[in-house]
């Protein structure tokens, strides 16, 4: 359970917007703003460094927008969001935020999300990654690029570049050129934002982008090796074979 105090970051691209939820927030009591953000990026980091009980966060923001910004956080802290626009309303619920605010903000409804983050905290209810994921999207749209949080920092990886992503326990291994970064996520949940008229799983623990491929070679007991153009070689298993050599044949 939470200190009674909450520890809360402000995050908008409007300064106005910034202090105007302070103020309300200060009238509040029981609440201590350790940080003002104005992007994505900025909030990402604060976050890491100052361990908030509770984020307001803004959903149209240069950069990363609040749903990218909310998928890269720790997922015990809790998160509401404030923003002129209600057009994203369906989707902040469906991404588990504890509550949806419109500016301007009206004091009685901020006091109600202030106590349904303390009852979130209270239960110790983590963030649905995949849940946000989709959220973050137009139902039918795939992912354009992919966030990997790295300490406080940010890697932004256009799903063009990827070569191939492995499944690693908890965690994703993405590979591009050359480079591998690692994030937590399950590779299924990953599979299923992804286009899958580009991204096909050769392997239980594997996916490649068809794009990359160079060449497929028979092996032994139904088993076929993938050969990408930047030289790697990887084994697709008899049990994905048939859809996946559809796929990647009609691209050779």
């Amino acid at each position: 359970m939470p200190a009674d105090r909450l520890r809360v970051l402000v995050v908008d691209d409007e300064e106005l917007a910034r202090r105007g939820l302070r103020r309300d927030l200060a009238d509040l009591g029981g609440i201590e703003v350790v940080g003002e953000c104005a992007d994505g990026f900025e909030a990402v980091k604060a976050a890491a460094e100052e361990k908030p009980d509770l984020v307001f966060l803004d959903i149209r923001m240069p950069r990363l927008d609040g749903f990218e910004v909310l998928s890269l956080l720790d997922p015990g802290i809790a998160v509401v969001f404030v923003t002129a626009h209600d057009d994203r309303a369906v989707q902040a619920f469906d991404a588990n935020a504890v509550d949806y605010v419109m500016r301007p903000v009206d004091p009685e409804r901020l006091a109600r999300a202030v106590e349904r983050a303390r009852d979130r905290l209270r239960r110790r209810e983590p963030l649905p990654l995949a849940a946000i994921g989709a959220a973050a999207r137009a139902p039918g749209e795939p992912l354009s690029r992919l966030l990997v949080k790295d300490g406080a920092r940010v890697h932004v990886i256009p799903v063009d570049d990827i070569d191939s992503i492995e499944a690693q326990d908890d965690y994703i291994a993405v590979h591009v050129a050359g480079k591998t970064h690692l994030k937590q996520q399950t590779i299924g949940d990953l599979e299923a934002g992804l286009d899958p008229r580009r991204f096909v799983r050769i392997h239980r623990s594997t996916l490649v982008n068809a794009d990359r491929v160079k060449e497929i070679h028979p092996l032994f007991h139904g088993d076929w090796e993938v050969v990408l153009r930047n030289g790697e070689r990887l084994t697709m298993t008899r049990t994905h074979r048939e859809r996946a050599q559809r796929l990647l044949t009609g691209r050779l």
